[in-house]
């Protein structure tokens, strides 16, 4: 009888792609996620004995693993396949314990870091045993955040109202939103003006110059009354031309993206929001049909803080650039980038598994949107891999009694990478988006055709968005590439904070509990707290710390806090806010409340009449990309349209009811800049 070998992997997607590169001797099974984790009905963590956890069956998963089972009794061998990280090493451990086999070298784990048919038969020649080191700092974070949150949920429903929960990495997130919205509020608005000047060369050449210098100190220009003053003095100067400063620039090439980057460039050039970025990314990872080839991931390992490329992948994009670009596009020695200090370089950066595996070729099959985030990667990876870009810029000094100008422009010589990856606005070197110079020469004098005050006023720093709080987290050490887009997914869901035009809005309930939690619970809500157990967690990794004693050494201390807080904390009142509508029933005002599903609007006479209403219209259609309800929205102006009810989760919206025409068609879909969807 043929030997068979079980691989098992998280997704049906994953499973369906890397079934058709293996032969009739493999077996390829997906346990969807989790098979084993904390109950839901209790804590599960026995504080008094070694903080060990309690894990049990997932509910609904029990026929799964009955066939994961009988699929593994068949088997001659059985590789655990998810994915390469500590995630993926817990659901391989919880897999190795619920199959039971009874014969562990039967067991062994695989990874790889890309879905493709090399890949994967590369991974299966070196299997190898369970990592428990991943394993433990895995279960290290769940640990935490299980105490944690089932420590301060229910003192959140007690002190301010039922339905709260509180966690670890997210409530630090909510509090940096709360401390810039306070920053808006307390910020003072000053005045300041800017001049500039409109010159002619001797040639009557046009150009213009700001002033950048009085008395060789840069001008403090408070008020209209100074500008006036500094611009008569101007107009009544003689100018010559005093310096000029030529150079050569060179801009080098972006690195590859990370999941953070990623996030970030896919909010600002896309619109995306975070959640929607790694969604069209795991299924560009786990697999395309592309026909007579079948089935392929197009895009390697999508959680990464590591900017590191393979050789293989690096020899390929030098070839490809020299075919297409030319042998002056490729850089001599391969571009190397640096990764963070705190960096996992266990995989490499996101980029395409083949560049030659192009975006226009890919067109008739993948939608709009994986097209566009596939052509960004894509995009992206190729440019890193490409020569520096070279500008030739010019800076002219132009100097009266006390007074200097200065004008500066830049010109691009040699474009590089920028002939594939444009950088974006905020990252261009202002110079370089002025027109070039007139020819001017050192003590030439030039003519004043005009002077130009304009009055500025400084601005409150902005609120965040999903790219500027990802980049923020990032920085700041706080949670990992897997967990940026559910920290942002979370803190809306629990009504902590609003998204408004693409803008984080903390609500009244979001300050309540970050008052409440930095009071009383300091430690979880610093930021360097929370940085510092990421670093934790890493050693755990690294086989340099025990598991154990850091939950000990939190444990403790936060245990006394929460004795203390149950104790002394008084009930907190937060006044509904008015639905502007009277209920259909009983006549009274209605009120929009918060519920376990989100707000809806409920009768103020409770409990003499219970009437209650969904905030959206639910039309009796399912969503046609996740079954959920769907719900009438409208937009800033008023305009109807319709959405998912389980948004954020899913993002499906259309002008189109669903059923009439083709409610599932991209063009003309309502975009983020157009509504606010509230979906409840």
């Amino acid at each position: 009888m043929a030997k068979k070998t079980l691989v098992i992997v998280e997704s049906a997607a994953k499973a369906k792609t890397i079934g058709k590169f293996l032969g009739p001797k493999y077996k390829v099974k997906a346990s969807v996620g989790h098979v084993r984790d904390l109950p839901k009905s209790k804590m599960g963590i026995d504080v008094e004995n070694g903080f060990m956890p309690q894990y049990i069956t997932i509910r609904g998963k029990g026929p799964l693993i009955k066939e994961i089972r009988e699929e593994a009794k068949k088997a001659d061998r059985i590789l655990l396949a998810t994915d390469p990280d500590r995630e993926g090493e817990a659901i391989a451990w919880h897999l190795s314990k619920v199959i039971n086999s009874g014969d562990e070298s039967k067991c062994s784990r695989i990874e790889f870091n890309e879905i493709t048919k090399d890949a994967v038969s590369k991974a299966i020649k070196k299997p190898r045993g369970i990592d428990f080191d991943r394993v433990n700092a895995q279960q290290t974070r769940r640990v935490v955040d299980r105490l944690v949150g089932y420590s301060l949920s229910p003192l959140l429903w007690s002190k301010v109202r039922k339905g709260l929960s509180a966690g670890r990495v997210q409530s630090v997130a909510v509090r940096l939103i709360c401390e810039r919205e306070k920053e808006i509020e307390d910020f003072q608005t000053e005045e300041y003006w800017s001049i500039d000047v409109e010159l002619l060369s001797k040639r009557q050449d046009p150009f213009t110059a700001h002033l950048h210098a009085v008395k060789g100190k840069k001008p403090v220009i408070k008020n209209q009354e100074a500008a006036d003053k500094l611009a008569a003095q101007i107009k009544k100067s003689a100018f010559t031309v005093s310096k000029i400063d030529s150079k050569k620039k060179r801009r080098p090439a972006l690195p590859p993206f990370i999941t953070s980057t990623l996030q970030q460039e896919a909010a600002k050039r896309l619109g995306f929001t975070s959640s929607r970025t790694m969604r069209i990314a795991q299924e560009l990872y786990e697999g395309i049909n592309l026909g007579t080839s079948g089935s392929v991931g197009l895009l390697t390992y999508i959680r990464t803080d590591s900017t590191r490329v393979s050789d293989e992948a690096q020899t390929e994009a030098r070839s490809y650039i020299k075919e297409r670009f030319g042998p002056e596009y490729v850089p001599r020695q391969p571009n190397v980038y640096k990764s963070r200090k705190s960096a996992q370089d266990a995989h490499e950066s996101i980029r395409p598994t083949s560049v030659y595996r192009r975006p226009e070729d890919l067109k008739q099959v993948l939608s709009r949107d994986q097209m566009r985030l596939y052509k960004l990667i894509w995009n992206r990876f190729v440019a890193s891999q490409m020569a520096t870009a070279l500008y030739d810029t010019v800076t002219v000094d132009i100097s009266a009694s006390g007074l200097l100008l200065r004008s500066s422009a830049s010109q691009l010589t040699f474009p590089g990478h920028l002939a594939i990856y444009d950088v974006v606005d905020e990252e261009k070197d202002k110079s370089a988006s002025k027109t070039s110079l007139p020819v001017l020469a050192e003590g030439e004098k030039v003519i004043i055709e005009a002077v130009i005050p304009e009055q500025h006023f400084t601005q409150p720093p902005p609120r965040y968005t999903d790219a500027s709080l990802i980049k923020l987290l990032e920085e700041k050490n706080i949670g990992r590439p897997s967990t940026y887009a559910p920290i942002v997914e979370t803190i809306i869901k629990r009504g902590y904070v609003e998204r408004r035009t693409k803008q984080f809005h903390p609500t009244e309930l979001g300050f309540i509990v970050v008052d409440l939690l930095k009071e009383y619970f300091p430690e979880i809500m610093e930021v360097k707290f929370t940085a510092e157990m990421e670093e934790d967690l890493d050693k755990v990794e690294e086989g340099n710390l025990s598991w154990v004693k850091i939950v000990e050494e939190f444990y403790g201390p936060f245990a006394q806090r929460l004795e203390n807080a149950q104790e002394v904390i008084e009930k907190v009142t937060i006044p509904d806010q008015p639905a502007d509508k009277d209920c259909p029933e009983c006549g009274k005002p209605m009120l929009i409340k918060m519920g376990r599903f989100g707000k809806f609007a409920a009768c103020s006479g409770f409990p003499d009449c219970r009437h209650t209403e969904s905030i959206n219209e639910t039309i009796g259609v399912p969503c046609p990309e996740c079954g959920g309800d769907i719900v009438t929205l409208k937009t800033k102006k008023g305009r109807r349209f319709y959405g998912c009810k389980n948004y954020p989760q899913c993002e499906f919206k259309s002008w189109n009811k669903p059923g009439e025409k083709s409610a599932k068609q991209t063009k003309g879909t309502p975009s983020e800049s157009e509504n606010e969807p509230n979906n409840s």
